[in-house]
């Protein structure tokens, strides 16, 4: 898209409010709202803004920083139409103050890391499935976690209680130009899934980071909460971000696609497997950020814990779908939906390259259920585990130099204090679960 065309959308749709949008190191969405006087000079990036306000950013004494728009990444808000008057949304990179690019912007920083794999001879498309919960609200509008929805994994009417919020999902992602490809209800009461069409990482990554928001904002209308914490509610599946990557030629071949393998892979497959496996216990400080996301990640609820991979099996992190040709791709199943979706493709694209760059080769297929595989089968087999706790993950994150390579100086530096001092806040607080156990026995 132009910046002409932006313009005359503008004025056909009586656009008259404009939301400059980039994310955090910790992937939240920030935005800075515009009237209709200041869109000339937000689409020239001449919006400045304090980054000594963003967490992870920049001192006072370095805080000028400006917004420079992703033309295509424009869209007009269909909730937003009141009386007539519109408002639209652009992404935007985050500069400083010299126009240079800021090094601890998380969509900088994917773009620096696709500019190596392009040296390569790669580029990488992704595809997202996140799914969430569906929650009621208590009269003060605050989230619970009590749902009336009965229904469970592809469940149809009248037992999917949040089939209509989903419905207008839907529609709303539709009339922004998401290609959604499936939709339905998970394994757990009140959860559910979108599924939209693959595209180039940044893409991927504003496409996700949307389609968050769109979530949460539509649910609200309806009295609902929607949430993408990774375990919200004890005993029952937890919400995942299964991500299906895979590395093309410049020429726009599947790299991962060779007809002559028993597999159907390539060479480049396998190594890029190779590199995901060897380094899957690093990246998921960034792919599973949170104290909460090592509660998904436990035996018994379709999460991968181990670091293996299949054509098919479902316990191991790495799963080869069946599509091949075009469609042949790495689904990465252990990231949640509350990861910074450019710190995690980045983290992972790197990893994957690291296969490629050192020839390795990966583990064999692991085609039995890792589950149920005892202690003795599983170091026969050289499965690891993923870590269990975020402290664990840190550790991992610390000790590979691909984590800082991978997200560069600024934002490793940044992203590991901000989560050592999450942990540390959990790791000194006293638990209900503490209080149930202890306070009457001792």
């Amino acid at each position: 898209m132009t910046r002409d065309e932006i313009l005359k959308i503008i004025e056909e749709e009586k656009i008259h409010f404009f939301r400059l949008q980039f994310v955090d190191i910790l992937g939240h969405m920030k935005n800075v709202a515009i009237p209709r006087s200041q869109i000339e000079k937000a689409l020239d990036g001449q919006i400045m803004f304090d980054g000594s306000s963003i967490d992870g950013f920049v001192s006072i004494n370095e805080s000028d920083m400006y917004l420079k728009p992703d033309y295509d990444s424009f869209v007009v808000l269909p909730w937003r139409n009141k009386d007539g008057v519109a408002a639209a949304r652009i992404i935007c990179d985050v500069a400083k103050a010299d126009g240079s690019p800021f090094e601890g912007c998380p969509r900088q920083n994917l773009k620096r890391v696709l500019a190596e794999a392009q040296k390569m001879g790669f580029t990488m498309n992704v595809g997202t499935e996140c799914e969430f919960f569906l929650f009621e609200r208590d009269e003060c509008g605050n989230p619970t976690i009590c749902t009336q929805d009965k229904a469970g994994y592809f469940s149809v009417d009248p037992d999917d209680y949040g089939i209509d919020c989903r419905r207008e999902i839907i529609e709303t992602l539709e009339s922004m130009g998401y290609e959604i490809e499936a939709s339905h209800h998970e394994v757990a009461e009140g959860q559910h899934e979108i599924n939209f069409k693959y595209a180039d990482a940044v893409t991927a990554a504003d496409n996700t980071i949307t389609f968050k928001w769109v979530v949460k904002t539509i649910a609200k209308k309806y009295g609902l909460h929607a949430t993408f914490m990774p375990k919200p509610v004890f005993g029952i599946n937890g919400s995942g971000m299964h991500t299906n990557q895979s590395l093309f030629h410049l020429d726009g071949r599947n790299a991962f696609f060779d007809e002559s393998d028993p597999l159907q892979l390539s060479k480049t497959a396998y190594q890029y497997i190779a590199g995901i496996a060897k380094n899957a216990r690093a990246f998921a400080a960034v792919t599973n950020p949170l104290v909460n996301s090592y509660k998904r990640l436990v035996p018994g609820y379709e999460a991968p814990v181990y670091v293996a991979w299949s054509a098919s099996n479902r316990s191991a992190l790495m799963r080869i779908p069946a599509s091949r040709g075009q469609g042949t791709r790495v689904e990465v199943r252990c990231p949640d939906p509350t990861c910074n979706p450019y710190l995690a493709f980045a983290m992972m694209l790197s990893a994957g390259l690291d296969g490629v760059k050192n020839d390795l080769t990966p583990p064999p297929s692991t085609d039995l259920n890792i589950y149920k595989m005892t202690d003795r089968q599983k170091r026969a087999a050289k499965i690891k585990n993923m870590p269990a706790s975020l402290q664990e993950a840190l550790v991992e994150f610390k000790k590979n130099p691909l984590s800082r390579a991978a997200l560069g100086d600024h934002i490793f530096e940044n992203y590991l204090s901000a989560k050592e001092a999450e942990w540390d806040a959990f790791r000194i607080a006293v638990t209900d679960w503490e209080r149930e156990t202890y306070l009457a026995v001792y």
